[in-house]
């Protein structure tokens, strides 16, 4: 069976469209097709107990000395995936990118409200987050449209993975870096795929986040100030899990 060689997900508005984009257009990379929806395989119990064989098909058009990847965003979130992945892929490579978690926060505000889903001010949907989540519609299990703060607890996304695989087969990006140090990521890319770097892929991936046009609206300060707070012990643990290579997002005074 042809499986993948490497696996990309992270937390929702935070660039892997874009990061899928820019490596299926890599002669040496094989993404599995479409784009959306997206498999899903590890994350969904329908899907994951149709078997390895059935999960193999995104990969079987793969050329000979081509690596195979998928993307699936919503991995990060599932500890059950997580052992799932490990069990059937143990030396899969995993790819996950991050965004300063204040801004993904409110950039999901935004693709909540232009997709119909919200109504509340930012202020009260994050009141009622928790009460939100409990009482979340079953087709929305994996949409969360309301998980504006939790998805940016990414320390606690992560310990899981870093519990079963080795810190050399893991990849964390920083989403602020394809707009601010866009040739480091095609460098860390490259590397730990062991690809040739392409730095025309990336600039012909397209736009990051250009389903949400709401992106550069202003955070409420009110808001801002209550979520850099409360991210500030999560993003602290999370320096800690990743150690000094990886840049943390600066507090942003309002």
């Amino acid at each position: 069976m042809r499986l993948p060689d490497f696996i990309i997900a992270g937390a929702p508005r935070s660039g892997t469209t874009w990061l899928y984009e820019l490596l299926a257009r890599h002669p040496q990379i094989h993404m599995a097709r479409p784009a959306k929806p997206e498999p899903k395989f590890f994350l969904v119990d329908e899907q994951f107990a149709k078997g390895l064989a059935y999960y193999a098909h995104w990969f079987e058009p793969a050329h000979p000395g081509q690596l195979a990847g998928e993307k699936s965003t919503n991995y990060l979130e599932s500890p059950i995936a997580a052992q799932r992945i490990h069990d059937a892929l143990p030396e899969v490579r995993l790819i996950f990118m991050l965004r300063d978690p204040v801004e993904r926060a409110y950039s999901n505000y935004l693709w909540s409200r232009m997709n119909g889903l919200e109504r509340e001010t930012f202020e009260t949907a994050l009141a009622l987050e928790r009460e939100r989540e409990r009482n979340l519609p079953f087709a929305l299990r994996f949409a969360r449209p309301f998980s504006y703060f939790s998805r940016g607890l990414y320390a606690d996304l992560l310990q899981r993975y870093f519990e079963l695989f080795p810190r050399r087969q893991i990849l964390v990006l920083r989403f602020e870096d394809i707009r601010e140090n866009l040739a480091l990521v095609v460098s860390l890319l490259a590397e730990f795929l062991r690809i040739k770097p392409r730095i025309e892929d990336a600039l012909a991936a397209g736009v990051v986040n250009a389903s949400n046009r709401g992106g550069d609206a202003a955070i409420p300060d009110a808001a801002r100030q209550q979520l850099t707070a409360a991210y500030a012990e999560p993003n602290h643990r999370l320096g800690r899990l990743l150690g000094e290579s990886f840049r943390l997002w600066e507090p942003t005074n309002v």
